[in-house]
């Protein structure tokens, strides 16, 4: 990792059995989302369940869910990956990310970030698995945005 650099965590992960880019891992995120858009390219049979709150931006912007589900999330590789059941927020706005790894899936996954290293770090038996971020993708995904 060419240093130094302020770029955004971004990871790939398994989701309920599909690999998905452009994860965002975000520690100021109370939930996890994901795009509305990403979980239809999924072709997943699933009914969503009735969330009856909205979400809000750091500018104050609200977003009413469509609802929410939970999925399979696998980090990591090989015998150093975890699995954990991960709850959803489904949102159907535009943004050029598909998931945001919040807070809640971070501590299900005992996970300990670190931009600087662009790595995600989590226990697993009595050794340590990790995703690793794609600095190329997340500058990317910051021009875009």
């Amino acid at each position: 990792v060419e240093r130094p650099h302020n770029d955004a965590l971004m990871i790939t992960a398994q989701l309920s059995g599909y690999e998905v880019q452009r994860i965002f891992v975000d520690t100021g995120s109370s939930v996890n989302v994901i795009f509305y858009d990403c979980l239809k390219r999924m072709e997943l049979d699933i009914e969503l369940t009735p969330l009856h709150t909205s979400l809000f931006g750091f500018n104050g912007s609200e977003v009413a869910p469509l609802g929410e589900t939970t999925l399979a999330v696998v980090l990591g590789e090989g015998d150093l990956r975890k699995v954990k059941m991960v709850q959803f927020v489904v949102v159907d706005v535009e943004s050029v990310y598909n998931v945001i790894l919040g807070r809640p899936a971070l501590n299900a996954f005992q996970a300990v970030m670190s931009a600087y290293h662009m790595k995600l770090k989590f226990p697993v038996g009595d050794r340590v698995g990790e995703a690793r971020g794609e600095r190329k993708l997340s500058r990317t995904c910051y021009q875009i945005a």
